[in-house]
């Protein structure tokens, strides 16, 4: 997904503030689904782990493209890696581990979830 950075994700520097890097993460997370006509009442994906690694900033202005690729999944979880590249440079990169919930309770994911997920991978 390439998204343009604008004046509410960054600080009085111009510079992307921290956090907004997972947010656009989690937005591109959720982007695979919405275009598949997928979309979330009582049920969805919920972070359970995550490490993130910031290699370098990105600016006001600036168009970056994230990338998500599926490393491994069960029945209730799936693996994630996710980077941030800007112009070709990889700015930020993040693993994260979701569980499916289903009415407030870990859930089985639905099989048409399966496959969107192993697209992805």
């Amino acid at each position: 997904m390439k998204k343009r950075i604008y004046y509410d994700s960054t600080d009085a520097g111009g510079i992307v503030y921290h956090t907004e890097y997972i947010k656009f993460c989690e937005q591109a997370r959720s982007e695979l689904f919405f275009k598949n006509n997928i979309f979330f009442n009582n049920d969805g994906y919920v972070v359970k782990e995550i490490k993130a690694s910031y290699i370098s900033s990105a600016k006001l202005g600036d168009i970056i493209d994230i990338k998500t690729k599926i490393l491994d999944f069960s029945k209730v979880s799936v693996n994630i890696l996710q980077e941030i590249y800007l112009k070709e440079k990889k700015i930020f990169q993040m693993t994260l581990k979701v569980v499916y919930i289903k009415n407030a309770k870990i859930s089985r994911i639905p099989k048409e979830h399966l496959k969107i997920i192993n697209e992805y991978t």
